[in-house]
């Protein structure tokens, strides 16, 4: 080592001592980046531990469409399974314009303020130009994902029917592995998605503006029966007698419908996220629900059914996915597309022919 020079200007200091590492899972992080995936059980660890970085790493594995991705995704999910908490898993929709977004992060700082750790699982729609989705939730709800009891997860739609996607389910056990007891499916507003999201939740909460026509024209009766509330929102300032009446009109649109199957009786609330008025008795009517149904059973009965209808989903999804994925269907795909697309073949016949390719194998 050379000498010092006395007379030299230059003078070297000592550097500042380096802060801790804030996420103590950033060395699993740096793995992830030189391996492309992290190990079982490092992803399992990290479930269990509630590390939302890892969670988020776990979802969006499941939501990959690629074969050793699935593989990997399914084991998982398997090994969360027997960790999954007991949960209140409700889903949300509303009209477009009634507030989904703005009554979740109200409604949610309700929940996660009474001990209670939320997820809260948001389909954005996929645009059907560019298959790109906005994610907007986190920017939306910006009080609630900042809470350390609350997560949230905007996944986009990928264009599957209804606008829910297609792995939604599968990410409700990871989150209920997490720890989380309260999860929110939000869709993307009325239409075909609400059966999906009746068919993974417990309770379904739909949320309609008032004042913004002829109410009981405004949405389908099919969306109605499938309620367990309905929360008329914005019931504040001047719109108060306005969402007062439309409570009155639901209520009775509501004592028309035949008996649920639960034996619940389903009602109309008002509420206001400015006020937060109407959200105790939102929260009330829910934990009233599920007293109600694991008092007569309803609640495993319901569980179990769902059970079985994804089962019969999934054979359908692997089903479509081993059929995309065949080489001989990838080779003649586009051959078959064009045929179509020039009229020289129907898309029956096409379809058909592909079929019959695929069956040979």
């Amino acid at each position: 080592m050379p000498k010092e020079n006395k007379n030299s200007a230059l003078k070297v200091n000592q550097g500042i001592e380096q802060p801790p590492v804030v996420n103590p899972y950033i060395n699993n992080f740096y793995s992830k980046k030189r391996t492309g995936l992290l190990t079982k059980e490092e992803y399992l660890k990290g479930i269990l531990a509630g590390n939302t970085t890892i969670l988020s790493q776990a979802i969006t594995l499941i939501e990959s469409s690629r074969t050793d991705h699935r593989a990997l995704a399914q084991s998982i999910i398997s090994e969360c399974l027997p960790y999954a908490v007991k949960s209140m898993r409700i889903g949300i929709t509303g009209v477009p314009g009634a507030g989904k977004s703005t009554f979740i992060e109200a409604f949610g700082g309700l929940i996660t303020s009474r001990g209670h750790k939320l997820a809260v699982l948001a389909i954005d729609p996929s645009s059907e130009r560019s298959k790109g989705s906005i994610l907007g939730d986190k920017t939306r709800m910006e009080k609630l994902s900042s809470d350390p009891n609350a997560y949230i997860r905007p996944s986009p739609s990928g264009g599957s029917l209804g606008g829910v996607a297609r792995k939604t389910r599968e990410t409700i056990i990871l989150c209920e592995a997490a720890g989380y007891d309260v999860i929110f499916i939000e869709t993307v507003g009325v239409g075909q998605s609400e059966t999906s999201v009746h068919s993974m939740s417990d309770f379904f909460l739909l949320l309609m503006l008032a004042g913004a026509g002829d109410e009981l024209q405004g949405i389908k009766r099919g969306i109605m029966e499938m309620s367990d509330l309905i929360a008329i929102t914005k019931a504040d300032g001047s719109n108060r007698d306005k969402a007062t009446l439309a409570k009155a009109l639901y209520g009775n649109a509501l004592h028309l419908f035949p008996p649920s199957e639960s034996g619940w009786v389903p009602k109309a609330l008002t509420t206001s996220s400015v006020t937060k008025e109407g959200l105790n008795e939102v929260l009330e009517t829910i934990l009233d629900y599920f007293r109600h149904t694991e008092e007569n059973g309803y609640y495993l009965h319901k569980r179990r059914e769902q059970s079985r209808f994804w089962m019969y989903e999934s054979i359908q999804e692997e089903l479509k996915s081993r059929f995309f994925d065949d080489p001989a269907i990838a080779a003649k795909l586009d051959e078959y597309e064009q045929k179509v697309l020039n009229g020289e073949m129907s898309s029956f016949a096409a379809s058909a022919q592909l079929l019959s390719i695929y069956n040979k194998k």
